[in-house]
């Protein structure tokens, strides 16, 4: 079996999703003859005309408005936003009338859509290609938030979003387009809602998604040689987000840390942290902690690795734990 890549993933679920389903039509900037920035449309409107998979104007808002037109008149729009900070201008519209549309006519309306964003870092891309937006999305009340770290679930996971009755942001890692695995298409994994343990272990979880999940591996890999069992869950997705993996995880390892490529303040990894406290409280041995990137604009092509979550700021946090577990014996004796 020759291994695929995830981009590759992504062309055959939107393939197959539009073979099976004739209401399925797919648009955005280049995404036509071109076949995407990425390629992700590669040779879908060779195979299904102009009609099902076309060029839009540079308008985000206008790309989305239309969608929501389509959607309400019995398609399944799936749109392209080129790059994550492109997609601002829409967000007025999916904020409105996307996420409010099924609330606002008392379930009558649903818009069953999909806004693809390739989003984050880890490309040597510059300002407006590399944000991480997840949080802006997560905050909106009536969309679902996904984003893959695996080739199958970037199969699976898109397809499940295509077929939703409801709008789905799908946030695809740039800097995962290009990793490959041997994977039989077409692949069903777990469905929305559900994380996933990618390594067991009994002494700390590590919560990520998208592209911090290898890092958040490799990392545990590297822990392990300091004598760390470090467990991994990918959360898949953000919205809805799944309580009971994470916190039955947390329980049994009494530690955790979050890791996002996005800004810290008030990101999910804020949310995440939060969630475990409420939860897991008489279970935690130490402060639950996050490694994100730092509060600033996505810096330079040649900064951010300075700036990007890596392997070295996951085992320092790691160390910070154990530092935060140990008993504060200054005291020991009591008073006279």
């Amino acid at each position: 079996m020759a291994p695929t890549t995830m981009a590759q993933a992504l062309n055959a679920a939107l393939r197959d999703a539009m073979h099976d389903d004739d209401s399925v039509v797919v648009f955005g900037e280049d995404v036509g003859a071109l076949g995407g920035v990425f390629r992700i449309t590669d040779g879908l409107t060779h195979k299904f005309g102009d009609e099902r998979c076309f060029d839009t104007p540079l308008a985000e808002s206008g790309i989305v408005g239309f969608a929501v037109g389509m959607a309400i008149g019995g398609f399944r729009p799936v749109v392209e936003m080129q790059f994550d900070a492109f997609a601002y201008p829409a967000f007025e519209q999916i904020a409105s009338h996307v996420a409010k549309l099924r609330n606002r006519t008392r379930g009558r309306l649903g818009l069953p859509m999909v806004i693809r964003i390739p989003y984050a870092g880890g490309i040597g891309g510059v300002e407006h290609h590399c944000d991480s937006s997840e949080a802006y999305y997560a905050h909106t009340p009536g969309l679902k938030v996904v984003t893959p770290s695996t080739v199958a679930d970037a199969y699976s996971l898109l397809r499940e979003a295509v077929e939703d009755p409801d709008p789905v942001v799908f946030l695809e890692p740039k800097k995962l387009y290009w990793t490959k695995s041997e994977v039989d298409l077409p692949a069903r994994a777990e469905p929305f809602g559900r994380a996933v343990v990618r390594r067991p272990g009994r002494d700390v979880t590590l919560v990520a998604y998208g592209p911090s999940v290898p890092v958040a591996l490799e990392a545990a890999d590297a822990a392990a040689g300091e004598g760390w069992d470090v467990e991994v869950v990918d959360l898949r997705t953000i919205v809805p987000f799944d309580d009971a993996t994470v916190a039955d995880s947390v329980r049994r390892t009494g530690r955790c840390v979050v890791v996002q490529e996005a800004a810290g303040f008030a990101g999910v990894g804020a949310e995440v942290a939060a969630r475990v406290q409420e939860r897991c409280f008489h279970s935690l041995h130490a402060p639950v902690l996050r490694v994100s990137g730092f509060d600033v604009p996505y810096p330079p092509p040649m900064l951010e690795h300075h700036h990007l979550p890596g392997v070295d700021r996951i085992l320092d946090t790691l160390d910070r734990l154990q530092r935060d577990d140990e008993p504060d014996t200054r005291f020991a004796g009591g008073a006279a």
